[in-house]
């Protein structure tokens, strides 16, 4: 496996999610990813459906290329072969509520002082300090509490489960990557390494950076369903057409929405959108009702109007424009059996070669440098 982090070894404690999505991407770099897992169980997500060969498809997605490490991090003999380990890596990522690593002898503190260098990154819900710091979360719950589902009401006043883990993935996965990342690179000028604090909530209020600016300039916080990016202008709005679908509009700027104007056929007195508002959507909603979804589709094809067909994900998978990241991002392979890998967000110039191996749980408990029994 080579790229820009081969020699880079990664000592990961997480499951789920953001941890290894994180780890699977400095994979993907090059680095070398050991998980340490639950004796018998291994990581949750290896139970999960549906599954390809003797494991889940989810755990292949996120796991491939990294090897797997059983310990029962409450036996002592277990714990310090695992401290021995973590003396030999460079990067530590794990995903215990505060307080854990510390009661299991793995805190930062203990493990700095045996290996200096060491970049020591927890990802949590809530961070490290704070009156929810030991509070249990999931994805939803941290949209919830963070003002992100407050802003994706709809027209009922109801709000949308997100169809995507965005705190985990945008809170966690992608900052805590962001964050190791620069800890290397400060490690590299300085010899020492250091604690990342990375709260998965926390991370949630960049996503929202316009709703802040509106309330910091004006005094006055964002309306559900009223501002510009949360469906209250014509500009940026999905439309019905006659048929049951539906067009995804972000005609934002002033000459796209003279052509979205145009091509609907919006009468004059509408398109003066600031004037009347509802009036506007309403119209507009009528002008797309008139036709079904094939006649925009033709429609809009080749039109620089920034307005989009709402697309399912199989037939976003099979479009010209996507389909060769599938067919570059190779396979997760299982006893036999595979499934397309995980399109990844890196350059062909810094990723390297995953292979297409999910480890077994425990195919690498032998770094432990354990003898039989001692497992």
């Amino acid at each position: 496996m080579t790229g820009p982090l081969d020699g880079v070894r990664v000592v990961d404690f997480t499951t789920l999610l953001p941890g290894p999505l994180a780890g699977l991407i400095l994979a993907a770099a090059g680095a070398e990813i050991i998980k340490i897992e639950r004796p018998e169980s291994g990581d949750e997500m290896r139970s999960y459906l549906p599954r390809v060969g003797s494991t889940s498809a989810n755990f292949a997605l996120l796991n491939q290329g990294k090897r797997s490490v059983a310990a029962d991090l409450k036996d002592p003999r277990q714990a310090a072969a695992v401290r021995e380990l973590v003396d030999t890596a460079d990067v530590l990522i794990e995903q215990f509520r505060p307080g854990v690593m510390d009661r299991l002898g793995l805190g930062y503190a203990d493990l700095a002082e045996r290996n200096p260098a060491l970049v020591y990154c927890s990802i949590s819900g809530y961070g490290q300090h704070g009156p929810r710091a030991g509070q249990a979360g999931h994805d939803l719950n941290y949209a919830a509490e963070t003002g992100l589902l407050d802003l994706a009401r709809d027209s009922t006043g109801a709000p949308a489960v997100p169809p995507a883990l965005i705190a985990d993935i945008a809170g966690g996965a992608y900052p805590a990557l962001i964050n190791i990342l620069l800890a290397l690179r400060s490690r590299d000028r300085t010899g020492r390494g250091t604690h990342l604090d990375v709260s998965m909530a926390s991370n949630l209020f960049p996503l929202q950076y316009w709703a802040l600016a509106t309330a910091g300039a004006t005094g006055r916080w964002p309306r559900p369903g009223g501002e510009l990016v949360t469906g209250g202008s014509p500009r940026y709005r999905l439309y019905r057409t006659a048929d049951g679908g539906w067009l995804a509009a972000a005609p934002l700027e002033q000459r796209f929405w003279e052509r979205f104007c145009e091509l609907i056929g919006l009468p004059e007195r509408f398109r003066a959108d600031d004037a009347d508002p509802e009036a506007t959507i309403a119209e507009v909603g009528r002008c797309v009702a008139a036709h079904g979804t094939a006649h925009w589709r033709k429609a809009i094809e080749g039109l620089d109007v920034c307005v989009s067909v709402v697309t399912s994900l199989e037939d976003a998978v099979a479009d010209p424009q996507f389909a060769g990241l599938f067919a570059g991002a190779g396979e997760a392979r299982s006893d036999g059996r595979s499934v397309p890998a995980l399109p990844l967000p890196l350059s062909d110039g810094v990723r390297g070669d995953l292979g297409s191996g999910v480890p077994a749980l425990g195919a690498d408990t032998g770094l432990l440098g354990l003898g039989e029994g001692d497992e």
